[in-house]
């Protein structure tokens, strides 16, 4: 069972420069065929400064940082028993090559269902660009299966 003294636990923050050859990368990826996320002239014409980021990349910079290996590993979850529940972005401003975010996590909840066949584990985040402005919240919900 999980320990919920792990509820409020602030994880160390992560910080990711967009850059457009991996905002370019990504769009392929995950099948984006909107050229406002591959081609300069097609974002500056629908009002970006540059390329934006697509919606879920910002889910990168914990990824990169190595955050979710170490609440992982913190919470004793192997990645035989690991399932993604759920994701949700909210966004307050657009993110575009040449910025620079940083996310803090948090945990917000750990709970079980059925008979403790299966614990949750909720983590939110901020995520913030280079002048300190909220961009982004991020919600986690991960899944352990006994």
């Amino acid at each position: 069972m999980l320990d919920k003294k792990w509820i409020g636990h602030r994880l160390p923050s992560a910080t990711l420069p967009i850059e457009r050859s991996r905002l370019q990368f990504f769009a392929k990826a995950i099948g984006e065929t909107d050229p406002v996320y591959t081609d300069l002239a097609a974002a500056q014409k629908a009002g970006y400064p540059d390329l934006p980021a697509p919606p879920t990349f910002l889910f990168a910079a914990e990824l990169d940082a190595g955050v979710n290996d170490q609440l992982l590993a913190d919470l004793q979850i192997p990645l035989s028993k690991l399932l993604h529940g759920e994701q949700q972005f909210t966004y307050y401003a657009p993110v575009c090559v040449g910025d620079t975010v940083t996310v803090q996590s948090s945990i917000t909840d750990i709970y079980t269902k059925k008979n403790g066949a299966l614990e949750f584990v909720v983590k939110e985040s901020s995520v913030t660009n280079q002048n300190s402005e909220l961009v982004a919240k991020m919600r986690t919900v991960l899944v352990c299966r006994h």
